[in-house]
């Protein structure tokens, strides 16, 4: 059974492989700004070498702490990946507070990502309800959870997790979901 755990090392083959079917539909391109597409751009060139993927987790795990340096626009965030033993299956970050201004209402405090083959199998909705006692345990007694307004697949994940709708910005639906249930 699957679980959300902080980045390992050991997931290292299967995490290359899911980058290679997230390349295989275009992630990582100038306008990918996700967390996947970012690291892509930043680290696809290297993290085949084992030191340089162990540096790139360790980054991952260090985001969650205050004192770790980071754009003014950024917030601490908690990386956690949805791994089965050593099979990587999606990525969810935790951003501990909202990021300011406009981009903290656009992004919200949760994000994730499923990696193309193991999508339509429930790991979503999983990963979603998994990390909502976690985010309590940070001091946040709900969160804002957001999804582009054709990306049904998530609207839905974010709706059976108790996601209530809040006004769109732009393309951005937006929902707030109670953590301690």
């Amino acid at each position: 059974m699957p679980v959300l755990a902080p980045p390992v090392y050991d997931v290292q083959k299967s995490f290359l492989e899911a980058m290679a079917e997230y390349e295989a539909e275009g992630r990582g391109a100038p306008g990918d700004f996700s967390n996947i597409g970012s690291d892509m751009r930043v680290w696809s060139a290297t993290w085949s070498s084992p030191e340089v993927f162990r540096t790139f987790v360790d980054g991952l795990r260090a985001q969650a702490l205050e004192e770790t340096p980071r754009p003014a626009s950024f917030v601490p965030t908690t990386v956690l990946w949805w791994v089965e033993g050593a099979d990587y299956l999606g990525r969810l970050n935790i951003r501990q507070r909202l990021a300011p201004g406009e981009a903290g209402q656009r992004n919200g405090h949760i994000g994730y990502d499923v990696r193309p083959s193991a999508r339509r199998q429930g790991h979503a909705t999983a990963m979603l309800a998994a990390a909502l006692p976690l985010a309590a345990s940070l001091g946040l007694p709900r969160v804002l959870v957001t999804c582009d307004a054709g990306n049904e697949a998530s609207r839905r994940t974010i709706e059976r997790n108790g996601g209530v709708a809040d006004a769109p910005i732009g393309e951005k639906l937006r929902y707030w979901i109670t953590t301690a249930r």
